[in-house]
C-alpha cells in the first residue's frame, strides 16, 4: 500500500487562495534585510507567495500586500523583475 504525500499549500498574497507551493512564486526578505525573488523556494528568511498571474500581482501591488507581509518597502526593480518573470512563465495569463 503506497502512501500519498501531503502537498504543501500556501496562500497567495494577491488572490488570498490556498494553492500548491510549487505553483506559486516566492518573494523573500533575507536575514540581511534585502528583498529577493526566491526561485529555489529554499532561501532563509520571511517568505511571501504570489500566483504567476497578472491579476494576483496587481492585487498584491495595489494593496501594498507584499510590503505589509515583509515589513519592508518593495523596490520598483523587484516588481519589474516579477513582471518579467511572469511574462516568461508558461502559465502567465
Amino acid at each position: 500500500m503506497t502512501r500519498r504525500r501531503k502537498v504543501p499549500l500556501r496562500v497567495c498574497v494577491g488572490c488570498q487562495e490556498k494553492k500548491p507551493k510549487k505553483s506559486l512564486m516566492r518573494i523573500v526578505r533575507t536575514p540581511e534585510g534585502t528583498i529577493e525573488l526566491d526561485t529555489t523556494g529554499k532561501k532563509s528568511g520571511r517568505g511571501v507567495y504570489v500566483c504567476p498571474q497578472k491579476d494576483c500581482l496587481n492585487l498584491a501591488q495595489k494593496g501594498n500586500r507584499l510590503g505589509k507581509q515583509l515589513n519592508r518597502r518593495i523596490p520598483e526593480a523587484l516588481i519589474n523583475q516579477l513582471w518579467s518573470n511572469f511574462e516568461q512563465s508558461e502559465s502567465f495569463e
